[in-house]
Parts: C-alpha cells; sequence; structure tokens
C-alpha cells in the first residue's frame, strides 16, 4: 500500500501524446486518483501554464498565459491572472473520499493568440497542465502533462506569395593582382513555403575577376532570445547547395536550382520573448577577398499552398517570373497538331479494331469486297481545305426552279 493513502495520481488528456493544439481551442482532460483507504483532501485543483526562459537560467521564466479559474459548484471557466481550476475547493473544510478509484474532468478555453511550442539551445516555449492535490497534514501531490501548441502560419496571403529578389556587386581588389567586379541577381518565386517543398533558385553569377569564383546556397534559421534586457542569437543551417565554380569572365545562371525545406519548425514572429527567423543567403567565394552574400528573407509556415484560389496567382505571377528572367518565351504563332497517321501505327489501329470488334469465326463477313477497299481508300484522308469558293458549284439541271415558271 501506498503512504498516506493515494495508490496513484495520474492526469490524462483528451487528445493522445502527438496530438497538438492552437490558440482559441478547448483542452479538455481528467483527473485519476485513486485511494487505497478512506482519503481526507482539502483541495484538488488544475492549472494551466505556459512558461518562456533562457536554458542557462530557468528561475528566469516569463509566463506567457493566464490560467483559468472555476468554482466547483458553477461549473463554468472565467479568465483570471495567476488563478486555476478548483475540482475540489478549498472551503476550510476538508473532503473525505472512499475507497477505490475516482475521475475529475476538467475543461479549459485556451486564450485566442498563442506562440508556438519551441526547445532550443537558449531557450523554449513550453505548455503544461499541472494538478495538485492538497491534503491535511501531508505534502501535496503533483502531476504535470506537456502539451504541443502549434500557431497556424498560413502562407496563401498576398504578401508571402509575392516573388522576393535581390542584386548584389562586389569589386574584388587582392595583392596578387584579382581584380574585377563580381555581381550577383537571386529571385525566388515567392516568400512563404512550408517544410517538404522545394524552393527554386533563379541566379545570375556575373565574374569579372581573373580567378574562378565560388557560389552557393543555403536556409539558415535564427533563433533570438529576448529575457531581463539580455538578448541572444542563434544561427544555424538547415539546408544547402553548392553551385559548380564560374571561370574568369564568365556568366552563368541558376534556372530553378532546387533547395529542398527540412522537417523545420515554423516561423514565429509575433512573441516578446523569442523569434524564429528563416532567411535563403546566396553567396559568392571571391579568392582574396571577402564574400558576396544577398539575403532574401522567409517566412516558414504550417497551411501549405492551396491548389485552387491562390495557385493561378502564384502561376500568373511565376510565369512573368520567367519572362521577366529571360528563361521563358511565348510561341509568336502554336504549332499545329500531328496527323493521326502519325501518331497511332497500323499494328495498333489494327489491334484496337480488333479489340473492339472481334470477329466471330463462324461468320464470313466478306472483307475483300468492295465497301471495305472504300474504307482503306479514305482511311487516313485529311479534310478538305476551306474556300471561299465552291469547287464544286451546283450543276443547271439541279438548279431548282419556280413551278410557275
Amino acid at each position: 500500500m501506498q503512504p498516506w493513502g493515494v495508490r496513484s495520481f495520474v492526469l490524462e488528456l483528451a487528445r493522445g501524446p502527438g496530438g497538438s493544439y492552437r490558440g482559441g481551442e478547448r483542452l479538455c482532460g481528467r483527473v485519476l486518483l485513486e485511494a487505497a483507504a478512506p482519503l481526507r483532501v482539502r483541495a484538488l485543483e488544475v492549472a494551466l501554464e505556459g512558461r518562456s526562459g533562457r536554458a542557462e537560467t530557468p528561475q528566469a521564466e516569463t509566463p506567457l498565459l493566464m490560467s483559468a479559474h472555476s468554482p466547483a459548484r458553477a461549473g463554468r471557466l472565467h479568465l483570471e491572472p495567476l488563478s486555476s481550476t478548483l475540482l475540489l475547493a478549498d472551503t476550510g473544510e476538508t473532503t473525505t473520499l472512499p475507497p477505490g478509484r475516482h475521475e475529475f474532468p476538467f475543461s479549459f478555453q485556451l486564450p485566442p493568440t498563442l506562440v508556438t511550442s519551441f526547445e532550443g539551445r537558449h531557450g523554449s516555449v513550453r505548455y503544461s497542465i499541472k494538478a495538485t492535490l492538497h491534503r491535511p497534514w501531508a505534502p501535496a501531490r503533483r502531476a504535470r502533462k506537456v502539451f504541443t501548441v502549434i500557431e497556424p502560419v498560413d502562407i496563401n496571403t498576398p504578401a508571402l506569395l509575392a516573388p522576393q529578389a535581390g542584386t548584389r556587386e562586389k569589386v574584388a581588389r587582392a595583392w596578387y593582382c584579382n581584380q574585377g567586379l563580381v555581381s550577383l541577381s537571386v529571385k525566388i518565386d515567392r516568400k512563404g513555403y512550408t517544410p517538404g517543398e522545394v524552393i527554386p533558385v533563379f541566379a545570375e553569377i556575373d565574374n569579372g575577376t581573373t580567378r574562378p569564383v565560388l557560389p552557393r546556397a543555403a536556409v539558415v534559421q535564427t533563433q533570438t532570445f529576448m529575457a531581463r534586457g539580455a538578448r541572444k542569437q542563434k544561427r544555424a543551417v538547415v539546408a544547402s547547395l553548392v553551385g559548380e565554380p564560374v571561370g574568369p569572365r564568365r556568366r552563368t545562371l541558376w534556372q530553378g536550382r532546387a533547395l529542398r525545406i527540412p522537417p523545420v519548425g515554423p516561423s514565429i514572429l509575433h512573441c516578446r520573448v523569442l523569434h524564429v527567423d528563416y532567411a535563403l543567403k546566396v553567396c559568392v567565394d571571391i579568392p582574396g577577398t571577402s564574400k558576396l552574400l544577398l539575403e532574401l528573407p522567409l517566412v516558414i509556415g504550417t497551411v501549405p499552398l492551396h491548389p485552387f484560389g491562390s495557385r493561378s496567382s502564384s502561376v500568373s505571377s511565376r510565369a512573368s517570373f520567367l519572362l521577366d528572367w529571360g528563361l521563358g518565351t511565348l510561341p509568336e504563332r502554336p504549332e499545329a497538331p500531328p496527323e493521326y497517321s502519325e501518331v497511332v501505327a497500323d499494328e495498333e489501329v489494327v489491334t484496337a479494331e480488333q479489340n473492339l470488334f472481334p470477329l466471330l469465326p463462324e461468320l464470313d463477313l466478306g472483307l475483300e469486297g468492295p465497301f471495305f477497299a472504300y474504307i482503306q481508300e479514305f482511311r487516313y484522308c485529311p479534310p478538305p481545305l476551306y474556300s471561299e469558293e465552291d469547287p464544286h458549284p451546283p450543276t443547271e439541271a439541279i438548279i431548282p426552279r419556280c413551278m410557275t415558271c
């Protein structure tokens, strides 16, 4: 038998361990209490907690949301600062629970705006539910359950569907006479992406120096933590690619080099203690001098690109984007479709005819007759050419005449 008469004290959520929540949803669960003997209880409370802090100083955590308070009799939740749900109210008197299993359900209305859960090197954003059992002349019994919050970031907005472009140039001056101008122009079709998508990178690298240069591209994640006036940043490369060297006095084009986004967390842009930003960085390594760097902002979202609606605008913007860069041209005159005989061979036509119209062995259709010869004669004849003049004018013998004439 467990000491103090409590055999088990467990907190469960309605959603499993892999379930996540978003702002404005209702979080439901239950507290399971199993007593081995008659148990005297003073109060039972459940608190909703959300904290963010630096990993080096856990005591400097900052609360992100308010708990909910609900009297046991009313059964309704009201948002109040720094309070919790009382499943068994503390009235000054103890309540005796009989031996056995007891279940106490609870429910919280999450605030409409919540920051996405995050675990980083210098800090984190965590959400949890904590249940506390208060008994007279006994230490409090506690149970905690951590849950995940994912704030949706929809990339189907005009700002995130707009193309991003930039141009940089640098004059190389080195002691071993590597002089010249290096220019870099980069463009991508939109700003917002989701994990698993491919970023087509369009770039133009013009090497005006006397030595080869090496272009590279990468997706960089920047974590910014702010607590008690201090500010720390951590940068990490989550995806990268390396291009071919560009020779002296040469120019090269990237016509949609693929850069796939790995499974990473979404962008966090509206939190006062934590920011998670992404950027596409394209740089050119120049021997003997500092690199030429161009950075385009990215937003990693959770809602993927819709196949309809915004897709049409994305396709049209991509078409204009290709035309601006000279990567695609519109045909001046549409080509005529091919002849049927050029696409389908004679053997395929015969096989198709046999499958559609199987010949019965006992019937003699007389395929050597004049009717079959007529079909073979006009099998692949093209349609007659259009002419404003009738090539076969009606003869005078068949012109209708008036009955009175």
